[in-house]
């Protein structure tokens, strides 16, 4: 194994603490405020990698997590979350490599449409049944192995939220 292969999969390591944490606030600010760093660490993680549609896209997630945790309302806006998941296509078009393009990008349209309902509940679901099974699928193509692990661990972390808040408490959480 050479440097930069632990290098990168050290940065998945890292990027899935980060999120793995995430699912762990209650307030849905402070998840997305978490989720920026480890967006910002898996944006590095995937250029390095040279999977130029997943690194673009966490650029996204990265605005994405800004947006929400935001007080603007704009940004906080179905209209904000309609242009993030056009971009997220142009992103799709601009580095299409095959069918394994699609796999990041309709799992980011997921994450940013649950996120935009302001719904723990539904945040929790999307990532759960949609963004990281697309990207546990994504990661091991690439090889991203850490990443793979990361969304597996964050599919737990999830589910661990679930049992902490109660699954009819988190329909009751708002930001």
């Amino acid at each position: 194994m050479d440097v930069k292969f632990l290098f990168t999969q050290f940065l998945a390591v890292l990027g899935a603490v980060l999120y793995f944490f995430s699912y762990q606030c209650r307030d849905n600010r402070k998840l997305y405020a978490a989720q920026f760093f480890s967006y910002l660490v898996y944006t590095v993680h995937f250029i390095i990698l040279g999977a130029m549609t997943g690194g673009l896209s966490y650029i996204l997630n990265l605005a994405r997590s800004l947006f929400l945790a935001s007080k603007w309302k704009f940004a906080r806006s179905g209209g904000m979350c309609a242009l993030l998941c056009s971009v997220q296509v142009i992103i799709l078009v601009t580095t299409w490599e095959g069918w394994i393009s699609v796999l990041p990008i309709c799992a980011n349209i997921a994450s940013t449409v649950g996120g935009y309902t302001h719904n723990a509940r539904k945040i929790r679901i999307a990532g759960i049944f949609i963004n990281s099974p697309l990207w546990i699928i994504y990661d091991l193509i690439i090889g991203s192995w850490a990443g793979a692990a990361d969304e597996l661990a964050s599919m737990i972390s999830g589910l661990i939220s679930i049992r902490r808040y109660g699954w009819n408490k988190l329909n009751e959480i708002r930001d």
